[in-house]
């Protein structure tokens, strides 16, 4: 199966990244969201150089299986860069969060009293692509709203300082995504978790590549099968992944191939069949 290619740099983000680059000499540590289902998808080749210290974040820890979070937290874990599994909406993994960046503050106040200085609040910059959960982390994090935060990839469009106390100065971050989309699966497996504007692809497309992904998955990612059962009544391994939109167009969207796909899509993305891991760190 072919896809067109799949390409999406709105202005804002152009800008975006400009300001951020201006924001990021302020910052201390940069917290970077990704989004648990496709951790190598969902990262951006800018983060790694932005700061001198960073936490990654896998977010929507809820939607995968707990032993592929496990194995990424390890794959990707190194001494000067924890890994902390959230689900931002729910506050799951935020304490963890919150222990991780008083420990950067309480080194950052020590080498600062060192030099004679006075301390100060630690200044965390919240970065990732679109949608995977910045402004939903942030006010979690805050305890009140304060990030504009929605299911939908380009909501945030710009940079905006919070502050958390007297020990914790957030910055909440437009989505970025490189200038040209080289690596297409990940293009792809972003489009499918919702991480880049539906505008830029084809819906049927789409929901076709993620069947196509669920039919190959090994194990632990998912058990696929079941889940797509439990929910349709329609068994996939009677059907291809083209087959299995076709019959399920059928049974429940009036034949309507566009409406089965977005079906797949829209059940997939509020995990409504079951845990799935598009990625494992051994197996993209």
């Amino acid at each position: 199966m072919q896809l067109p290619p799949l390409q999406w740099y709105p202005g804002h983000m152009a800008r975006a990244v400009k300001n951020l680059t201006a924001h990021l000499q302020r910052v201390d540590v940069v917290i970077e969201v990704r989004d648990a289902r496709i951790p190598h998808s969902s990262t951006h080749p800018l983060l790694a150089t932005l700061a001198p210290t960073g936490v990654i974040v896998l977010n929507r820890r809820d939607q995968v299986p707990f032993p592929v979070g496990q194995r990424w937290s390890e794959y990707l874990t190194r001494p000067e860069r924890p890994i902390i599994l959230t689900e931002a909406r729910q506050g799951q993994g935020l304490a963890q969060l919150r222990q991780s960046l008083a420990q950067v503050g309480h080194g950052l106040n020590q080498r600062r009293q060192r030099r004679g200085m006075l301390p100060r609040a630690v200044r965390v910059a919240v970065v990732g692509c679109p949608n995977v959960g910045k402004s939903a982390l942030i006010n979690r994090l805050l305890g009140r709203r304060v990030a504009s935060s929605a299911p939908k990839a380009g909501v945030t469009r710009q940079c905006q300082w919070v502050r958390l106390g007297g020990d914790l100065e957030l910055l909440d971050t437009p989505g970025i995504l490189p200038p040209r989309l080289e690596d297409q699966q990940a293009a792809i497996y972003l489009a499918i978790c919702d991480d880049i504007s539906e505008a830029v692809y084809d819906g049927y497309l789409i929901g076709l590549a993620l069947l196509a992904r669920l039919w190959v998955l090994p194990s632990p990612a998912v058990n696929p099968q079941n889940g797509l059962h439990k929910r349709y009544q329609l068994a996939p391994q009677d059907h291809t992944p083209e087959g299995y939109l076709a019959a399920l167009a059928e049974k429940k969207c009036g034949g309507n191939l566009n409406r089965s796909a977005q079906m797949v899509l829209n059940d997939f993305r509020r995990g409504n069949l079951g845990q799935i891991a598009l990625e494992l760190p051994d197996f993209h």
